[in-house]
């Protein structure tokens, strides 16, 4: 990712740009054919001196300009004719917004390999843990008995939805930036038209309805959905993180090679990855605050705004690859300790399955009273120590009035982890199934553009 938007990266992208647009406006007539392959053939990076575009970019205000410059000179150089027309009818915003389009775009295919084998691993979790039953808490406390599953589905959903999200979003915003001065193109005369297409059709990108030098909202759509992704990301980190403490000890991330040591405690296995992730989760939502705030651009080009934008645009895409690669990589090898599941739901001595035994009760002696009997001996389990299974029992026996209620085999039933657990079961069961129709169905870029786009 750090590659996809590095500086020789995104002034190759301009550079692609001003070829492609030399080459449309010769189709077109506008530039002499000549001039086009003397520009084409000077379009390459490796021949340019990037960190002199990068330190005379801060006097210049953008990129495009030293670029075009030092392109030029080149040009001249060769052809002193052909170096007239480099750049010829564009403005600087047009180069620099094509470049981040095309950086983007190679984002985007890494973003998607990597979402892809994370809901990988989480699918390959859930076959083999799938069923595990599990603590499902509520405002950090336990409440009722879940699946593993259940949890692995509340993680994978929004990641599955986030995919699809993010492709939508990017078939509308990866399109050409070519408007010229003030987004008219009038330097191109009536031939304007078939120059964007011309150009879009070469950097094989989407033709716009109009310039869009100060209309951000296709393209700040994309940033947020990259954003809500990077949300997600963080959910899972943090579920991760609270499971994998030494106290509750239900999952690990992987271990060794010095991942997760400590300087100062040799038995510390610190959960790196969640926390690579919510680091990331909680930088994110800044930068797309800023993206959002840049916005209000003035009239028909900004001041400031576009700049703050392109400032926070890669480090958006950084901070959510950055997540995304450490929970894939703890995913791949995650430790799921199923026994240490059903210790820590032992431990609360059958208190979590209150609920379904005040249920039960309600049936005959309706919920107001069975919920005053099992809140009465669950405060009895706290208060002597005991299993709530025991406390009713003992209950149920000492009132001749209840003991009718609810026989041994049946009471001991509604203690069944297993049993609990299998509402959980069959609700993961029927998102995962719906969840990899979707995914089967979505539509990738991935597979058509990794080769030619995504940095090696």
């Amino acid at each position: 990712m750090l590659e996809a938007f590095g500086q020789e990266a995104v002034c190759q992208a301009m550079l692609e740009f001003e070829g492609a647009l030399a080459q449309a406006q010769a189709a077109e007539g506008i530039i002499p054919a000549k001039a086009a392959e003397e520009i084409c053939r000077l379009c390459h990076v490796e021949s340019f001196d990037v960190a002199a575009v990068v330190a005379a970019s801060g006097r210049a205000g953008s990129l495009a300009m030293p670029l075009v410059k030092q392109l030029t000179e080149r040009v001249a150089q060769r052809d002193p004719e052909a170096a007239r027309y480099v750049h010829w009818g564009s403005t600087s915003q047009d180069v620099v917004d094509t470049a981040m389009v095309l950086a983007t775009r190679r984002a985007l295919v890494l973003i998607d390999r990597d979402l892809d084998a994370l809901v990988d691993h989480l699918f390959a979790l859930y076959a083999r843990h799938g069923q595990a039953p599990v603590l499902a808490r509520t405002l950090m406390q336990p409440a009722q008995i879940v699946s593993l599953g259940f949890k692995l589905a509340a993680w994978t959903a929004p990641l599955v939805r986030a995919r699809t999200r993010i492709q939508v979003a990017a078939q509308a915003a990866l399109q050409l930036q070519l408007g010229g001065a003030v987004g008219t193109l009038a330097a191109m005369g009536d031939r304007g038209a078939a120059v964007v297409a011309r150009v879009a059709d070469e950097l094989d990108l989407r033709v716009p309805q109009a310039a869009w030098h100060a209309q951000r909202d296709e393209w700040l759509t994309l940033g947020t959905q990259v954003g809500v992704l990077c949300g997600s990301l963080g959910k899972v980190a943090r579920d991760l993180s609270l499971m994998a403490q030494g106290e509750i000890g239900e999952l690990s991330e992987p271990s060794g090679g010095g991942r997760g040591g400590s300087s100062a405690m040799p038995h510390k296995r610190n959960p790196v990855s969640s926390m690579i992730a919510l680091a990331a989760a909680e930088r994110v939502p800044h930068r797309v605050a800023a993206l959002l705030g840049a916005m209000t651009q003035e009239h028909e080009r900004g001041l400031g705004n576009w700049q703050a934008e392109l400032a926070e645009w890669a480090g958006l895409f950084i901070s959510t690859h950055g997540a995304l690669k450490a929970l894939a990589e703890a995913s791949r090898e995650l430790e799921v300790d199923e026994g240490r599941m059903r210790i820590n739901i032992e431990r609360l001595r059958g208190l979590v399955c209150a609920e379904a035994l005040s249920m039960r009760l309600a049936l005959t002696l309706g919920k107001a009273k069975a919920h005053h009997c099992v809140e009465a001996w669950s405060q009895a389990v706290v208060r002597e120590q005991r299993h709530l299974r025991d406390v009713a029992a003992d209950a149920l026996r000492a009132d001749p009035a209840l003991a009718p209620l609810l026989g041994p085999p049946e009471l001991e039933a509604l203690f069944d982890a297993d049993a609990a657990a299998r509402p959980a079961v069959s609700a993961a069961q029927r998102q995962m199934e719906a969840l990899q129709a979707a995914r089967a169905a979505s539509v990738t870029k991935h597979a058509r553009d990794s080769d030619q786009h995504a940095p090696q």
